[in-house]
């Protein structure tokens, strides 16, 4: 597998400039989260790595070939969104066949145990299924495909709270099994935080955080105690926010922490991601 880079991709709507200058690197065989605020770009950008829309500027990168109009690269991606492109009259089991005909195969005994699973129809006219059931026929195309690069643009739209962790647990199963990269955007950032290795957030146009999620994790904390006590712990840190319930602070900070964290006026927690996320890009400070 190759390395999908994404290289100063700028893309203006009217006098709105949505994406600024956005680069990164996707390696292969990692589960990526793509995260942002409603509407700073993330499915225009995916849009753009997957051909449907065009870059004003930039470029993306696969084994040394643009990705614009190369039917060859392309076959190498999957982008899962809400645009159907399916024929009305056309059934789930039928867009199965024609995808594993467009793609060249299909895992027929993968999808089966999907199918099952999920407790779909395929038999029902895709233009028919409910939002939930419409989700559950896209994910299931998403993980039988033989693609290298998947990628899932709100993913559980209209799932209820079991089928959502039915998919999470299918997701970490068949990347077990076959490892391609994954790259999730999504709102539910607590439910998909043990899945993803790196994240990415986009904030204003740009990357602001393109990093491993566990060395992220680990410089996130939320300092508590008397106000004072975590005023003089704080000192010199990077404080993204502060909260305060009754005489009690808590302080959301990132970076190392003093090496001897040891004392007994405040408490250390690790951030939640959905935290990191919140504080990051809302730019709460002191």
């Amino acid at each position: 597998m190759s390395e999908l880079i994404v290289k100063h991709i700028q893309k203006k709507y009217r006098r709105h400039q949505v994406l600024k200058n956005i680069s990164f690197t996707l390696e292969p065989e990692k589960i990526y989260g793509l995260l942002g605020r409603n509407g700073v770009g993330k499915s225009t950008l995916l849009r753009i790595i997957n051909n449907r829309t065009f870059a004003d500027s930039g470029e993306v990168i696969l084994d040394g070939q643009s990705v614009v109009d190369n039917e060859a690269v392309q076959r190498r991606f999957y982008l899962m969104s809400d645009a159907d492109f399916y024929p009305s009259g056309m059934k789930a089991k039928q867009a199965f066949q024609w995808l594993s005909q467009l793609y060249g195969t299909f895992d027929w005994t993968y999808s089966e145990h999907l199918v099952a699973a999920f407790g779909l129809d395929v038999n029902q006219k895709i233009a028919k299924l409910s939002t939930g059931y419409l989700t559950i026929f896209k994910l299931i195309v998403a993980l039988c495909l033989p693609v290298e690069f998947i990628f899932l643009d709100e993913p559980v739209l209209g799932l209820d709270a079991n089928n959502r962790e039915l998919f999470y647990s299918e997701l970490l199963s068949t990347y077990e099994d076959r490892p391609r990269t994954f790259v999730i955007v999504t709102h539910l950032i607590e439910e998909i935080a043990h899945l993803i290795e790196h994240v990415l957030i986009i904030d204003e146009g740009v990357v602001t955080k393109d990093c491993d999620v566990t060395l992220l994790m680990n410089q996130a904390h939320v300092i508590s105690g008397p106000q004072t006590a975590v005023r003089d712990f704080t000192q010199g840190l990077r404080v993204l926010a502060r909260k305060h319930l009754g005489e009690i602070e808590m302080a959301y900070v990132l970076g190392e922490l003093p090496r001897d964290t040891r004392t007994s006026t405040v408490s250390i927690q690790q951030m939640s991601l959905q935290e990191l996320f919140v504080y990051l890009t809302d730019k709460v400070g002191e």
